[in-house]
């Protein structure tokens, strides 16, 4: 039996590709995360350049601070390590993906207000082809989210679909466009909702959000994952230092040495653009923006 999700919100999830669970978390807890964000945004006043924790963006300053992205919070933050721990955001997972789940990353995507950067439309699976799809993104939305301040937006059942060519000049750009791949920009679905509610999408879906130019900041967490029997194709940006250490990410349930192979389409992510790894910084190869045909078509 399912844990937290209706038979109906699994049937939606596998047809559509994606969740919104509004008000799904306690105010405390989101409050918890602001106040560590303002801990981070703090600490970057002291940075000129990005390192290993905080991802700045262009313009930022001491006076002005700006971080784009939080890098991998679970490991810098009790807060979050404990709520990815949490049944919050482990049983629909379960119910969607089956008990044995294993970490693929973290990341907390900060659109601050009026200068907020758009993450261009792709598949996570372009960055990370594995043996199977069981793969799932949770978003945690930490500020009230509304077309106006740069919402996640998923094109519904593209998870069922090819995965499409991310490269330019053939050298991966982790983007594309979508009306180039016969995908209609009116077709687009805003995944809104109140702080605290939580976004699950699937880890074929094609997604993006366009940039911040509000008042308002728009900021999310996300905690991708995988069933346990996801394995990475080699030539993924998976990190892998051998079995021991990828054990160590299990969320819940048991480790497998089986791999679950599924026929499902692939393209691996090479060769990298000599960049930093960052998703911002290599979708700079995709040298147009895929929300302009967003904008003409409104």
């Amino acid at each position: 039996m399912p844990e937290v999700l209706s038979n109906s919100q699994i049937s939606d999830y596998q047809e559509s590709g994606y969740l919104v669970l509004e008000n799904h978390l306690p105010d405390s807890i989101i409050e918890s995360i602001r106040t560590e964000i303002s801990h981070f945004e703090a600490e970057s006043r002291s940075l000129t350049e990005s390192n290993d924790r905080l991802e700045l963006e262009d313009g930022h300053t001491a006076e002005q601070p700006r971080v784009r992205r939080i890098r991998l919070p679970h490991t810098i933050s009790n807060v979050v390590n404990e709520l990815m721990h949490s049944d919050h955001i482990l049983a629909p997972a379960r119910d969607l993906i089956g008990p044995n789940l294993r970490l693929h990353t973290t990341k907390l995507n900060m659109k601050s207000a009026e200068n907020g950067s758009a993450v261009e439309w792709h598949q996570d699976y372009a960055f990370y082809p594995h043996t199977n799809d069981d793969i799932l993104a949770i978003g945690v939305i930490i500020d009230d989210m509304a077309s106006e301040n740069g919402p996640l937006m998923v094109y519904p059942g593209s998870h069922k679909g090819p995965v499409y060519d991310h490269h330019v000049d053939d050298v991966f750009a982790g983007a594309f466009i979508p009306q180039d791949v016969g995908l209609n920009p009116k077709d687009a679905v805003e995944l809104n909702g109140p702080a605290g509610s939580i976004s699950i999408h699937h880890g074929r879906m094609v997604h993006g959000s366009a940039e911040n130019t509000s008042s308002r900041s728009r900021r999310i967490l996300f905690i991708e994952m995988m069933a346990a029997d996801a394995f990475p194709i080699v030539g993924s940006l998976t990190k892998w230092n051998g079995i021991e250490d990828y054990n160590t990410r299990m969320l819940c349930g048991e480790p497998t040495i089986t791999p679950r192979l599924k026929d499902i389409p692939i393209r691996i992510p090479q060769p990298q653009p000599n960049v930093p790894i960052s998703i911002y910084e290599i979708q700079k190869g995709l040298k147009k923006s895929g929300f302009d045909a967003i904008a003409l078509s409104d």
